[in-house]
């Protein structure tokens, strides 16, 4: 199987607690797909929200293609998600607990298909981003000094 990762969400790590991870298919129509495999679509300020019955992903902004003229789409519609019944009774329990939310991760392309990594996540407080912080700064630290010792 190949897969190609078309688009991430950096800020999902730093900001939450990733606990368990979905893979998601998008309904899309064919200008956006277009601009999926252009590298065209950003999941910066992008969220996902259940109804109990259907899952949506909001203000993921993919790009007008150029090529579509007069049949482009909206570039901050809202895409229905495609996942199993029991995915989404799992989600919507999940996510009716507090401090629990959905999370896109990454988008990418999988068998010519694209399909949207999710994630159920829990948010960090600020004392873990700084922990967290200091940790990557220790962990830069220790390369820099392993690769003065090599050279």
């Amino acid at each position: 199987m190949s897969e190609k990762t078309v688009a991430t969400n950096r800020k999902a790590n730093f900001e939450y607690f990733l606990i368990e991870r979905y893979e998601a298919g998008i309904e899309l129509k064919g200008s956006e797909i277009k601009s999926i495999r252009n590298k065209q679509i950003s999941l910066a300020e992008a969220y996902v929200s259940i109804d109990g019955k259907q899952a949506w992903l909001h203000e993921a902004h993919i790009a007008p293609y150029v090529l579509a003229n007069r049949y482009n789409h909206d570039p901050k519609r809202i895409k229905r998600l495609l996942l199993h019944k029991r995915e989404i009774l799992q989600l919507w329990n999940s996510v009716r607990q507090k401090g629990m939310t959905i999370v896109p991760v990454r988008v990418y392309l999988k068998n010519g298909k694209a399909k949207l990594e999710i994630a159920l996540a829990k948010g960090k407080k600020l004392y873990d981003k700084r922990q967290e912080i200091a940790k990557k700064d220790m962990e830069r630290e220790i390369r820099r000094d392993r690769k003065r010792e090599e050279d």
